[in-house]
C-alpha cells in the first residue's frame, strides 16, 4: 500500500495515518480518539448495494490484516518489520485488543496441555521462547513465576502423569512431579496429593505488549484503521476483494436490507485474524468454499477477584483440565492481585453482526460465585465466604462443542482453499497469546513462500 494518508471517511471516523515516532502518551491519545485530522482522500459516491462494485470506491493495498487482536497485531508487525510489507489492519472496535486478547488470564503457557505434533503444542513452545525474549528486550512487564498443576484426589494422579508425559513430548523443559507436601512448601495454602511443577510458565502485561507491537508495526508503515468492519467480499479470478463499512453503520443495520459497503479493498495478501468473527467473515466472502469454513462455537468464561485478604499464592495454580477449558485456576497480575477463573458456559444463537462488532454479553453475575467456591476449595480450602468479587468475562473462539473433543488451531492457506494470498486463522483460543509470535512466523512463511 502506498505510504500516504488515506483511505476513507466512515461517518466522521478516519483511518489512522502512518505515524512517525511518538511518545507512548501520544500513541494512547491517538488510539483512544481513533481519528485523524489529515485525510488524503475521502470516499465518494457510496453505493447502497453490497456487491455492486461499479460505484463503490476501490483501493489497492499490499496486505490486509483483519482484526487488531494480539495475533493480528503480531502478524502485522512480523510482515512490516521483518519483511518490509506495507500492511493495513482493520478492526471494528475503536482501539486494538478489545476482544479475547484483553479478556483472558494473561498467562504465558509452557506447552503442556496440547497433543504432540499439534499446532497448539509447537506454536506454544516456540511462541513462549519468542515472547519472553521480546518482553525482556523491550522491558515489557512480565514475570516467569511458574505454575503448579494439582491433583486434589488420587483419581486425578494418572491424568497429572499423562500431562507431564505430554509436556515432555512437546519439548517443555524443567517439568517435575511433586508430592503434596513438596507443593505445600512452595504454597502453604494449597491442598493437593500431587502437583506438576512448570517453571517456565509466567504472566505478562498483555496491553503493554500489544501497545509495543502496534508501535513497532506503525513505525514501519503499518496503518491501523479502527471502527472499520469487514462485512464480506468476493473472489474474482485471482483477485480478492474485501468489502468494508463503518462500524456505526453496521450497528444500526436493520437486519432486513442489504449490508452497505462503503469501500472495496483489493489486497495482494489477506490475513483473516478476526478471532470470534473469523468464520463469519470467511462465510461472507463469495468464492470461498463453504465446506472449508468451520462452524463457530462460543464458550464464555467469568473471572472473580479475591478481595479483603492478602494474596495466598505466589505461583499460578491450575486444577486438572475440564471440558472446554483448563479449569477454574489461580492467576495473578503483576501487582500480585489474585483472580480465579475462567469457568465454562456454552452460548448459542450468535449472529454475524454481533460477532463482527464484539457485541457479546461480558457481564459477570454475582451468583456465579456459588459455583466458584466449591471448585476453588478443592485446592484452596481456606477460601472464605464472601471473599470473591465479580471481575470480568471473556469469550473463547472455539471450533468444538461440549460433547466434542478439543480441536487444534486452524491455519488455512492456499493448499486448503485454493486462493493465493489468503490465510484464515480459525479457533485461535488459548494458548493464542503465548503462541502469537510463532503464529505470525508461520503466517508470513505461508504468504511469502
Amino acid at each position: 500500500m502506498p505510504k500516504y494518508f488515506l483511505l476513507a471517511k466512515f461517518s466522521q471516523r478516519f483511518i489512522i495515518p502512518n505515524p512517525s515516532a511518538r511518545s507512548i502518551f501520544s500513541k494512547m491519545r491517538k488510539l483512544k480518539n481513533s481519528i485523524t485530522k489529515i485525510v488524503y482522500q475521502k470516499v465518494k459516491n457510496v453505493s447502497k448495494t453490497l456487491f455492486s462494485s461499479s460505484s463503490i470506491s476501490k483501493e489497492k493495498v499490499d496486505c490486509l490484516v483483519i482484526g487488531a487482536g494480539i495475533v493480528g497485531i503480531t502478524v502485522a508487525k512480523e510482515l512490516s518489520v521483518r519483511h518490509g510489507i506495507d500492511v493495513l489492519v482493520v478492526d471494528s472496535a475503536s482501539v486494538f485488543g478489545t476482544g479475547t486478547s484483553s479478556r483472558n488470564s494473561k498467562v504465558i503457557h509452557a506447552g503442556i496441555y496440547y497433543p504432540p505434533g499439534s499446532l497448539k503444542a509447537s506454536f506454544c513452545v516456540r511462541g513462549k521462547e519468542l515472547l519472553y525474549k521480546y518482553c525482556k528486550d523491550r522491558e515489557i512487564p512480565h514475570k516467569q513465576i511458574g505454575k503448579l498443576i494439582v491433583a486434589t484426589g488420587l483419581s486425578e494422579v494418572p491424568k497429572l502423569s499423562a500431562l507431564m508425559n505430554r509436556g515432555i513430548q512437546n519439548g517443555v523443559e524443567g517439568l517435575r512431579m511433586m508430592e503434596g507436601y513438596e507443593a505445600t512448601t512452595l504454597e502453604p495454602e494449597l491442598h493437593c496429593v500431587k502437583a506438576l511443577w512448570s517453571p517456565s510458565s509466567g504472566i505478562v502485561d498483555s496491553h503493554s505488549l500489544m501497545l509495543s507491537l502496534v508501535g513497532e508495526a506503525e513505525s514501519q508503515g503499518t496503518t491501523f484503521s479502527y471502527n472499520t468492519a469487514v462485512i464480506g467480499g468476493r473472489i474474482e479470478g485471482n483477485q480478492i476483494q474485501i468489502h468494508v463499512s463503518g462500524s456505526d453503520a453496521l450497528a444500526n443495520w436493520n437486519g432486513r436490507t442489504e449490508l452497505d459497503s462503503e469501500l472495496i479493498l483489493i489486497p495482494k495478501l489477506v490475513v483473516n485474524s478476526a478471532g470470534l468473527s473469523a468464520p463469519a467473515i470467511a462465510k461472507r466472502i463469495k468464492g470461498l468454499p463453504d465446506s472449508i469454513i468451520p462452524a463457530s462455537k462460543y464458550a464464555r468464561g467469568c473471572y472473580f477477584t479475591l478481595s479483603n485478604t492478602k494474596s495466598p499464592f505466589k505461583h499460578l495454580i491450575y486444577p486438572i483440565p475440564e471440558v472446554g477449558g483448563l479449569g477454574v485456576h489461580v492467576t495473578l497480575d503483576l501487582n500480585g492481585q489474585v483472580k480465579f477463573g475462567p469457568d465454562v458456559e456454552w452460548i448459542k444463537g450468535i449472529d454475524d453482526i454481533p460477532s463482527f462488532l464484539n457485541m457479546f454479553d461480558y457481564s459477570v453475575c454475582e451468583d456465579r460465585a456459588n459455583q466458584f467456591y466449591p471448585a476453588i476449595r478443592k485446592y484452596y480450602p481456606g477460601l472464605k465466604d464472601g471473599s470473591l468479587e465479580p471481575g470480568y468475562a471473556g469469550i473463547r473462539p472455539k471450533l468444538s462443542g461440549p460433547e466434542e473433543g478439543p480441536t487444534d488451531f486452524v491455519v488455512q492457506g492456499e493448499e486448503v482453499h485454493g486462493i493465493s494470498g489468503l490465510v484464515n486463522l480459525f479457533g485461535i483460543e488459548s494458548p493464542g497469546l503465548t503462541s502469537s509470535m510463532a503464529i505470525a512466523e508461520h503466517v508470513a512463511a505461508k504468504l511469502l513462500k
